[in-house]
């Protein structure tokens, strides 16, 4: 009779076990889809606005309307060139996180001179800007052992970041150093800053789908795609990448690339 009372007992254990690791796996499974269609949504919603702007270009090019307006009708073609292009690269983003995800992304490291390629990035954001910025260089390592393509791309994402989530003055200051092991590239702003709790969530793949639901103090939600590119990037070169902010006054991130002693230095063109 013991021993039945106890076979019953491992046994109701066992079922009772079962049904919460399943009760799990099945909240798991939801939360895994609520994921994914809030990221579905955040991903249609950032393909939109470029279309969007690239028919309304498009449609007043095909009107007429500007073949009396040169100036003008160039700074449509130029819009819709800039919508695409952005396109282009979104969809390329997500290409290379599937690559990145699966290890099937290629990388050509090389030593890269680091002033060329900053002062090619500086250009093209103070170019592009809607606000005022001042770009700081503090390059005490002139070069880094990396893949120059997807380097300026993590750099270029870093940017962007620091661009979006700023206030009305815009200052970024671009570091690089280095110790026994790595070479440091870091991206410091005055912005927005980044929450304790932001800041532990920041590089998840779907982390601006699960954001976008949250207005931000300047009306801009999540942080997309681009910094889990920039980790597994990063991770795909062996090294890694930290944050460090304070919310309402800067953020600072900071890519470790791993050195290189004899390596064929390349200088951005």
């Amino acid at each position: 009779m013991g021993l039945v009372l106890v076979s019953t007992t491992i046994l109701l254990a066992f079922v009772v076990f079962c049904i919460i690791y399943q009760v799990r796996i099945i909240s798991k499974m939801n939360k895994i889809s609520q994921i994914r269609e809030d990221f579905s949504y955040a991903m249609v919603h950032d393909m939109k606005t470029p279309l969007t702007t690239i028919f309304t270009a498009l449609n007043f090019l095909h009107s007429g309307r500007l073949d009396n307006k040169p100036d003008k009708k160039e700074k449509y073609f130029q819009i819709a060139e800039s919508e695409a292009e952005h396109l282009l690269k979104l969809t390329n983003k997500i290409l290379t996180l599937s690559k990145l995800e699966n290890s099937q992304l290629e990388m050509r490291k090389e030593r890269v001179l680091v002033e060329p390629l900053v002062d090619k990035l500086i250009d093209k954001f103070t170019a592009k800007s809607q606000k005022p910025v001042t770009f700081i260089k503090d390059l005490q390592q002139p070069e880094v052992y990396a893949d120059e393509e997807y380097l300026e791309e993590m750099l270029s994402n870093l940017i962007d970041n620091a661009l979006k989530y700023s206030k009305e003055q815009v200052e970024i200051t671009i570091g690089s150093s280095s110790n026994n092991n790595y070479t440091l590239l870091k991206v410091h702003d005055n912005g927005l800053g980044i929450s304790d709790k932001d800041q532990k969530t920041i590089f998840n793949k779907y982390e601006r789908a699960a954001a976008g639901r949250n207005s931000r103090k300047n009306g801009t939600a999540g942080f997309g795609l681009g910094l889990n590119f920039v980790m597994q990037t990063v991770e795909a070169h062996k090294g890694k990448i930290i944050v460090n902010s304070l919310e309402g006054e800067f953020t600072e991130f900071t890519l470790f690339l791993p050195n290189a002693s004899n390596a064929p230095i390349r200088s951005v063109e």
